[in-house]
């Protein structure tokens, strides 16, 4: 393989648009995606192309970011991607000794302006497929993401994940919903709809946020005219890059909105972006796990072959999947520099996740970063 850098997109879309098709490679490495956050940031990118032959087998959609004297290329959107690939060829299998003769390559072509390359949050083994770089120097990702297989219909898939405590359940919250006056599956058909639910979603999750004490990770205005972007993209057959998923309450003066989801589709993999709850309205009836349900079963229908929950340990997402995905942080140091960072790096991940392993030193720590330094007294 013989590498290059590339700056702009327009040189090899066309090859961009070919890889981003295959299953084994995410749609967060996906052109549309990548643009849509180039767009909203403002900011350069870096393509790090492979070709065999000729004939493009490798890209790494990368942006660059320079902290505390370190300057480190990671992928485009990373902090709001539930699963990264990169983009390989069907066919593109490397030996370690290949491997690490990419990473040497690199160095020579990226090494004066990046001392660690890191692709965070990485399945080695994806779809039944081994990631090319798996045998390069990684660390776990701190957050596990979580999958339920679907078999078709709702009976076959329920039948993996405990199905008469679930059904048990899923008629108690439709009872008390519609004892409440009803309820809907509401999915926004007009910009102006989809555009206005995602608003509602921003505002219930800053309500959230500031009732826990954390940062609120959707504050940027840039973050924020990403998903909007995003939004406005069409889709393209079943695929769509962000689609809005609701429960309204319709029997309520001014249908209120009691959650929200996000999905994005590729191919037969249908992922959770996002979600948020309203807990001023029937918390009792648990609309955001009704809503699970119904876009599971909109899912199903639809022939999806997999609903991802996306990153992060949450008591519900274990309740629905039978499948834990266990995620790695590749690193490629290209200086050495790169080498102590990417040692920097590794220990930094273990720390968060023993602090992500211990519920109080876990909520310090969010505190912190969201500006409460001093804990209360009553923890």
């Amino acid at each position: 393989m013989t590498l290059s850098i590339v700056r702009d997109i327009t040189e090899i879309e066309a090859e961009w648009r070919r890889l981003e098709a295959l299953p084994r490679n995410s749609l967060h490495q996906g052109l549309d995606w990548c643009k849509a956050w180039v767009a909203a940031h403002r900011a350069p990118l870096t393509l790090v192309v492979g070709r065999i032959e000729g004939r493009i087998a490798m890209i790494l959609p990368l942006e660059i970011h320079r902290r505390c004297g370190i300057t480190s290329a990671v992928f485009l959107a990373h902090r709001y991607n539930n699963i990264n690939s990169g983009l390989f060829a069907d066919d593109l299998a490397l030996s370690a000794r290949a491997q690490q003769a990419l990473v040497r390559d690199l160095a020579k072509h990226l090494g004066e302006e990046v001392d660690l390359v890191v692709l965070e949050a990485v399945p080695l083994v994806w779809r039944g497929r081994p990631h090319p770089f798996a045998a390069l120097t990684r660390v776990a990702h701190q957050n596990h993401s979580f999958q339920l297989p679907l078999k078709g219909d709702m009976a076959a898939t329920l039948a993996q994940v405990n199905a008469k405590r679930r059904r048990k359940k899923f008629r108690t919250q439709t009872r008390r919903l519609e004892e409440a006056g009803g309820f809907e599956h509401y999915m926004p058909r007009t910009s102006i709809e989809r555009h206005a639910l995602l608003e509602e979603f921003f505002r219930q999750k800053k309500v959230r946020f500031d009732a826990h004490g954390l940062p609120d990770s959707f504050a940027s205005p840039s973050v924020r005219n990403f998903l909007h972007a995003l939004l406005d993209l069409p889709p393209k057959g079943d695929d769509h890059p962000l689609t809005l998923h609701a429960v309204r309450l319709s029997g309520q003066p001014g249908k209120p909105i009691a959650a929200i989801a996000g999905l994005s589709r590729k191919g037969d993999h249908v992922i959770c972006q996002f979600g948020s709850i309203d807990e001023s309205r029937l918390p009792e009836a648990s609309p955001g796990e009704l809503l699970f349900w119904l876009m599971i079963e909109k899912a199903c229908r639809e022939g999806a072959l997999l609903f991802d929950f996306g990153v992060g340990d949450q008591p519900y997402k274990r309740s629905w999947c039978p499948v834990e995905t266990v995620l790695h942080d590749i690193l490629l140091p290209l200086t050495p520099k790169g080498k102590l960072a990417a040692g920097l790096h590794s220990a930094l991940v273990a720390m968060k996740t023993h602090l992500k392993r211990n519920r109080f030193l876990y909520h310090l720590a969010q505190r912190v970063r969201a500006g409460r330094l001093v804990p209360t007294l009553t923890e």
